[in-house]
């Protein structure tokens, strides 16, 4: 191979090592935004929408609306929506934690959705 044939290569090589190492760099994370979710339960079974994508790191509002008098859980994070029919309770917290978190009616331990939170 010819030396200048020889540092095309190379040159091809080290355009290719930064075009990948920027597209991983850009596409990581993506943790730190403000998020905020509408969420409606119905009949104390049904959640709309039933999966609220985020990342570690943003800061997540989720607001509830639902029909129903009762208690949303947010496993993992602990967190209690006291709900009383066709008024919004609200909760904003830091998603610290990375993994699928489980929402469920409490008194009746019908899962509703998950929280998931992406690295």
């Amino acid at each position: 191979m010819s030396r200048n044939r020889a540092a095309v290569v190379a040159a091809v090589f080290v355009v290719f090592a930064v075009v990948a190492a920027y597209l991983v760099y850009k596409n990581q994370g993506g943790g730190g935004k403000n998020v905020s979710f509408d969420v409606t339960v119905t009949h104390a079974d049904t959640m709309k929408p039933s999966e609220l994508p985020v990342h570690q790191n943003d800061m997540v509002t989720i607001n509830i609306t639902s029909d129903t008098d009762g208690e949303v859980h947010l496993h993992g994070y602990d967190i209690h929506f006291d709900n009383s029919a066709g008024k919004v309770t609200t909760h904003t917290f830091k998603a610290d934690k990375s993994g699928t978190f489980e929402l469920e009616w409490e008194s009746t331990s019908a899962p509703l959705g998950d929280l998931v939170v992406a690295p």
